[in-house]
């Protein structure tokens, strides 16, 4: 039953990291594209997590899975906001949605 529930928890998981791959593709600028990795990656890699975790052969394997994934939490946090604000001062500033040009024949 375990490992039911875990490959269950690890399927649901795959679907979020495809979400993640189609927004960093089609997103327009790097803050949207930021947001798509960060959110949905990280619960992605959550589901994965907890699967693994399910499926682990003691407790302590599964709280060393589970600490890799607050690690990868930190790090992934803390890289999309050097990313953020390296782009703030040097790039390109944020889209808008009011300077949009769907919003122009108003």
């Amino acid at each position: 039953m375990r490992e039911l529930l875990g490959a269950g928890f690890i399927l649901l998981g795959i679907p979020f990291f495809i979400a993640s791959t189609v927004g960093l593709l089609r997103f327009p600028d790097v803050y949207t594209r930021l947001h798509a990795l960060t959110k949905v990656d990280n619960v992605g890699l959550g589901l994965i997590c907890l699967g693994l975790a399910v499926q682990a052969s003691s407790i302590a394997v599964a709280l060393k899975i589970v600490l890799i994934w607050g690690l990868i939490l930190l790090a992934s946090s803390t890289g999309a906001t050097l990313i953020a604000s390296s782009a703030l001062r040097h790039g390109p500033p944020p889209l808008r949605s009011d300077s949009d040009d769907s919003h122009a024949g108003r």
